[in-house]
């Protein structure tokens, strides 16, 4: 009787590589649909000073009774946490053993098969851990002010002010949208990675309808994020 063999399966630090890359992946896609998810909220600002601070609000009471105050809010906090380090902890072991797998840098490096997209990946995604981090301290755990004018208690605990206080200073804004450039080459090229790594590129038509979501969602995140900061600056937004 004919027997059938089975795939063979990957062990080892092959079979590692591959569970981290898919760890990488779905992180990558629960981040993808947390700034649009906050982009859209961010986009409440043009609906003026009660509508987003009535959004601001909604965020902390969704769920009530069956969650606390708040509630719903922390659990999406503890899900990015985690998938945060899930990310951070495969990029980083990649990056390592991508640099192991090649000690001695080539005489000539080959810069023609990798866009800067891809090469901007590594250091780029560092230069955006380190926004999320200023990120939060400015408008969710410090609650800085760095505009002028106005009472800070009252600017700090009034989330439509915050925002447009903070964004009326102009070096916030070019941080803000240097941050909104590295963010949407990272959507970019990581989007493409992962549909790749989670096996849907297998014909060419899904990998040119990954290519062009990767490119779309990217745009639209980053044009997203940047329009309120620029409305805000320019007097459109007060």
């Amino acid at each position: 009787m004919a027997t059938q063999t089975l795939p063979a399966k990957r062990t080892g630090k092959a079979g590692s590589t591959i569970f981290l890359k898919t760890l990488m992946a779905v992180s990558g896609l629960i981040f993808v649909g947390y700034v649009l998810l906050h982009m859209y909220g961010n986009l409440k600002v043009f609906s003026g000073e009660e509508a987003f601070n009535t959004y601001a609000h909604h965020l902390r009471t969704f769920g009530e009774p069956m969650l606390p105050y708040g509630g719903l809010l922390w659990i999406f906090r503890v899900v990015l946490l985690l998938a945060l380090i899930a990310h951070v902890y495969s990029a980083s072991q990649l990056w390592k053993r991508a640099n192991q797998a090649r000690p001695q840098k080539y005489a000539v490096k080959k810069t023609v098969a990798a866009s800067f997209s891809s090469k901007w990946m590594r250091w780029g995604g560092v230069a955006l851990l380190l926004f999320v981090i200023w990120h939060l301290l400015h408008f969710t755990i410090g609650k800085i002010n760095v505009g002028e004018g106005g009472q800070a208690a009252a600017i700090t605990q009034n989330p439509y002010q915050l925002v447009v206080h903070s964004f009326g200073a102009w070096w916030m804004v070019l941080i803000y949208i240097l941050a909104m450039v590295a963010l949407g080459m990272h959507l970019h090229h990581g989007i493409w990675s992962a549909c790749q790594t989670l096996g849907f590129t297998g014909t060419p038509q899904a990998r040119k309808i990954a290519k062009t979501a990767a490119t779309a969602i990217a745009l639209i995140v980053a044009v997203g994020f940047a329009l309120p900061p620029l409305f805000i600056l320019f007097g459109v937004i007060d």
